[in-house]
């Protein structure tokens, strides 16, 4: 048995090399890659992925499956090697559903659907990536198509990345939500506004720059194992425990965008950065799931770096670095500009207290369009009707509204949205129980001092990489099951002393 235990482990390690690869290639496309290279880019993404996907789809692979599943019965429930016949034996048994053909035409696909949206996106002209789009919903129903015996067909979409959920569970998570949060965001939005110009002067890209990557130095990105690039959409990347890469987005009117983009994707690195080297190489070494990592990020961007202790600490640095701009604005105006509450119109600027209607709005357009309820040419009129109910106002352009986001031009229509909600659900959760076991941190936080919540968050999240599902962590971490009240509760208290309620 510990021979075909390690004969798996050599088989999922040149399927991870092959992954890594490729998101390398993806990494340059979107950061470096010459205009030129676009076509072959998209070929060679599409050879890896497929190769990637013989290998995990070959019958030698599912046979040594077979053979250790006595031994993985045979183990102790919380065995890293019954985690890993696990997960390995799901991600199998999901990949031999889905022909080599289509992951390659659907990688090709995707990779130049993203260079067409760049393009249209800065043209403003939806018409340019609609046929696109149209294929890429084509694309998304046949894949889901693979998994016949779901309820609904964007389940096996969504179940692929936040395990164990369904379009039934979220509609109804959702919806407790939005009821809670809509009467919030009214008696926010009739209050004065507050004045947030200190945070849209002209802030040099440069000197932006530098202060974020001084903050995630200081929360604990190890630029040793990571580095920071700029890319037209922020994300993290990793091709290894040793290397995981973020990027951001500057804009030099707006100091807001690049610093919590910054903390954002830092907030993803920390958590890939933290998980076990025993892991590397498998698929252990991954996030538990999309909603998870998700709470890492937001956990840091927005509970952590839009907090009054960071800001303490924070802001007499900042103003050093600015002193034109800040230098005669005082901590609390600071403090409520980068905290301020609007129906606005772009989901990534988006406050703490509306965003996640930007969320649930994406979520339900995505289902309407699987069902069939809604084509892709008339997306961009249901997406103005969207945030004219939803939202109160209306995009003046569809590069500000149906094309703002990456996700559905690089990927799937389906899975891609839910995580973001769930992220700060669980955010919430997870900070909770951290000041419980340590009832100092937003001290420590007042001080520049970031160690506990960091490594608390990676013995008891970080460190387990893929090895429980989000269920079964969230159940070891708070000893709960997911819930939307810690979330409230300080989405509730902030708000309403912030804006005195």
């Amino acid at each position: 048995m510990e021979a075909r235990l390690q004969e798996l482990k050599k088989r999922l390690t040149e399927i991870n090399d092959l992954h890594a690869a490729a998101a390398l290639l993806s990494w340059d496309q979107s950061t470096y890659m010459p205009e030129g290279g676009a076509e072959a880019r998209g070929r060679q993404i599409a050879t890896l992925h497929q190769l990637a996907h013989e290998k995990l789809t070959d019958d030698r692979l599912g046979r040594l499956l077979d053979d250790l599943k006595s031994y993985e019965q045979s183990l102790p429930p919380d065995s890293d090697d019954a985690a890993l016949i696990r997960v390995a034996r799901r991600e199998y048994e999901r990949a031999v559903k889905v022909p080599a053909s289509f992951i390659a035409k659907f990688s090709n696909h995707t990779a130049t659907t993203y260079n067409v949206w760049v393009k249209a996106k800065a043209a403003d002209d939806f018409s340019l990536v609609r046929p696109y789009l149209e294929q890429t919903l084509e694309y998304s129903r046949e894949l889901a198509s693979f998994f016949p015996g779901y309820e609904h067909i964007a389940d096996p979409l969504i179940d692929y990345v936040d395990e164990g959920m369904t379009a039934k569970k979220l509609q109804a998570l959702f919806g407790e939500l939005r009821k809670r949060l809509v009467p919030l965001v009214q008696a926010i939005t009739e209050q004065e506004p507050v004045n947030d110009t200190c945070v849209r002067q002209h802030f040099p890209e440069r000197d932006q720059l530098a202060f974020g990557e001084l903050v995630i130095r200081q929360l604990g990105f190890d630029f040793r194992r990571g580095r920071q690039d700029k890319s037209p959409h922020p994300f993290m990347t990793k091709f290894s425990l040793g290397d995981v890469r973020i990027t951001t987005r500057v804009k030099e009117n707006d100091l807001t965008e690049a610093l919590f983009s910054t903390i954002h994707e830092a907030g993803h690195a920390m958590y890939e950065l933290g998980i076990s080297k025993k892991y590397e190489g498998t698929p252990l070494a991954n996030g538990t799931s999309s909603g998870v990592h998700e709470s890492q990020s937001r956990l840091w961007e927005n509970i952590v770096g839009r907090s009054r202790p960071f800001w303490r600490h924070f802001y007499p640095r900042l103003q050093k670095v600015f002193p034109s701009q800040l230098g005669d604005v005082d901590e609390e105006t600071f403090y409520r500009a980068i905290n301020k509450v609007e129906r606005s119109l772009i989901r990534t600027d988006a406050d703490e207290v509306t965003y996640n209607l930007h969320v649930i709005l994406r979520f339900d357009l995505e289902l309407a369009m699987l069902e069939g309820r809604l084509a892709v040419r008339n997306l961009p009129d249901a997406w103005r009707e969207r945030y004219r109910s939803d939202l109160g106002i209306v995009p003046a352009t569809d590069s500000m509204g149906v094309m703002q986001d990456v996700h559905w031009y690089a990927d799937t229509i389906g899975g891609a949205f839910q995580c973001y909600t769930l992220g700060n659900i669980l955010s919430g959760q997870f900070y909770a129980a951290a000041k419980r076991a340590n009832p100092h941190i937003e001290e420590e936080i007042a001080r520049g001092e970031f160690g506990t919540l960091h490594q608390w968050l990676k013995e008891n999240i970080y460190q387990h990489g893929k090895k429980y599902t989000a269920d079964e962590l969230v159940q070891r971490v708070t000893g709960e099951s997911l819930s939307i009240e810690p979330y409230m509760d300080y989405l509730t208290k902030k708000y309403t002393e912030l804006y005195e309620l």
